[in-house]
Formats: C-alpha cells, structure tokens, sequence
C-alpha cells in the first residue's frame, strides 16, 4: 500500500474511533479548516501520487518489474526508519502482533506486485486510472460485505460512475501506433485486481490497529513485503544492474524518496491539523494528474475514451469521498 495512502487510511480509522468515543462532556480537538497553503499542499502530494505510475513505466523499462517493485520498497523502508527514530517509536513485535504484520505484509507484497506488473503491460495513463478505483472497492466490501459503512445515494452515483469509466477503458482496446507505451487488456484486468488487492488490504488494516500501532505496522509490513519480493526475484528475475539507464534510476528514486518520503511526511503534515475527509476529497483528482502527466513525460494519446473514462472516475471518487 502506498504510504501516503496508508497514513490517511489510518487517520480516518483514528477519527472513527474518536467519533465512536466521544461523549456529551469530553468531545476531541475539532479539524481545523483547509487554508490556501495546506490545500497547495495536499494538491503538491495528490500530484506527486499521480506520478508514481509514470514513474513505475520508466523503471520497468529498463529493469524486471519484481525487482522494480523490490527496490522501491527498500527505499520506503529508509524512509520509514527516519520516520520511526524521528517519531520515538518502539520497534519491538510481539507474539500476538506478528500475524498481522505477517499478514499485511503479504497483501502489501500482492498489491505491489500485480500493480507493477500491470504497469509493465499497459499505459502508464491506464494505471493511473485503474489502480485508483480501489476507494471504489473498499466502499463496496465495506456495504455488502463487512456492513460497517452504509451506501449513500451519492457513493451509489460514484460507483455508477467509475463502473461506467472502467468498463469504457477496458472497451478502449489497444494504443495507436504512434504512443510508445501499448495497452492490454491483461495488463488493465491485473491493475483492476491490484486495485481490489488494495481495498481489502485497507480493511484489513483496520482490523490490525486493533494490536498494533499504525507506525510500526507500516514499517514491520514493508519489511515483509521486500523480504517475498527478494525471494520472488531470486526465482523469477535475473536483473542486471550495472547496465540500467539513468532514466530507470530516476524512476525508482521517485517511486521510494518522493512517493514514499515527501508524500508520507506532508501528509502526516496536514492531517495533523485536518481531518482525513478534507485531505481526502482532493484524492478525485489523482487519476487526472496521472493522465496529464502520462502525456507530457510518456507520450499517451488522449483519446476520446480516455477522457471519458478519467472524467467519470474522478467524478465518482470525489462522489465517494464527499460528505452529505
């Protein structure tokens, strides 16, 4: 799961919690409301986000996706070092604590996995739509089947929606010649798997911060995850680094330093002074500026497809996300 993610899925778990426990006498520190410089702010890591699958095409460009999605979360696990010293956290496990991270960690490694093969086998401007189609996923599971969060009539239009804008992606078919990055039906069928991947993985973190905290399950699940990345690796890839172009590099460096580090701490930033629905509302447009930036740095044809399908996604995500 990406980090960023992960933090505001674990924010809007914290503020459920506080909701559930407050009383008539003793009521939590209100939000405080978004100003110019902390909306510039959550739009600087809502694009930041929207590049990882542009970066991700130009890593496994040059590099085997498995080894692609190993090294990025070796970076993260840097970055989540500084993050646990710098925040005093214990990095001690205990017994009861392990399946949960065990488990974690493997979803995270699925995830992760799927998302980059996926990414290898299409446009980067098709992963940015479908992998975010996960809030999607989780507010389904969520009503059919955990039936903790109702539908409204409005997260009922913004699944309509990105139904409609999946399925006209999917009916796309393949890129014109002249885009460098083709497309598959594979590769998008993989993405929207990664996608659901990651809707269960946040559900089930909810359920693993009821044994461990957020921080350290982040850290300990990133270990897990590039621990099965290094075995699949050795079975599955023989990847040759020293030949590796600086563009590759570039890509990775993204993926783990500015995804994995700039998103995490500016988000951790704001939701320190916001609420996780106000931070979140902005996540409608990610799938845009993954489009946007797939043109400019990849080459993606806009076609009328596309456009439709990104307009209608977002659309639904901001409907899922916005408050009646």
């Amino acid at each position: 799961m990406p980090l960023n993610a992960a933090l505001d899925f674990v924010s809007r778990v914290r503020v459920d919690i506080e909701d559930r426990m407050t009383t008539t006498t003793s009521r939590p520190p209100q939000p405080l409301p978004l100003t110019t410089t902390s909306a510039l702010l959550t739009l600087l890591t809502v694009a930041l986000w929207g590049g990882n699958p542009v970066a991700t095409r130009f890593s496994v460009d040059a590099l085997p996706p498995i080894t692609v999605a190993g090294l990025r979360f070796l970076m993260a696990i840097g970055v989540m070092l500084v993050w646990c010293l710098s925040e005093r956290v214990s990095f001690r496990v205990t017994a009861k604590q392990w399946p949960a991270v065990l488990i974690a960690g493997t979803l995270l490694f699925l995830q992760i996995l799927t998302f980059t093969i996926g990414a290898a086998w299409t446009s980067s401007s098709h992963a940015s739509l479908f992998v975010n189609t996960f809030v999607f996923w989780v507010v389904g599971l969520e009503h059919f089947l955990i039936k903790t969060d109702r539908l409204t009539s409005l997260r009922w239009a913004g699944l309509a929606l990105a139904a409609v804008g999946s399925i006209t992606l999917l009916w796309e078919g393949q890129a014109p010649a002249s885009q460098p990055d083709a497309t598959s039906v594979a590769g998008d069928a993989l993405l929207l798997f990664s996608a659901f991947i990651l809707g269960v993985k946040f559900l089930y973190t909810k359920h693993a911060l009821k044994v461990i905290g957020p921080t350290e399950l982040i850290f300990w699940h990133d270990i897990v995850a590039v621990v099965q990345f290094a075995i699949a690796v050795a079975i599955w890839e023989e990847p040759v680094l020293h030949s590796v172009e600086w563009p590759a590099w570039l890509g990775l460096l993204y993926q783990g330093i500015f995804v994995g580090g700039i998103c995490f701490a500016l988000q951790a930033h704001l939701l320190k002074k916001h609420s996780a629905s106000q931070i979140a509302v902005f996540s409608f447009l990610t799938p845009l500026f993954g489009m946007v930036l797939g043109m400019l740095f990849r080459g993606d044809h806009l076609s009328v497809w596309l456009l439709a399908s990104g307009l209608t996604i977002a659309a639904g995500i901001y409907l899922v996300n916005r408050r009646e």
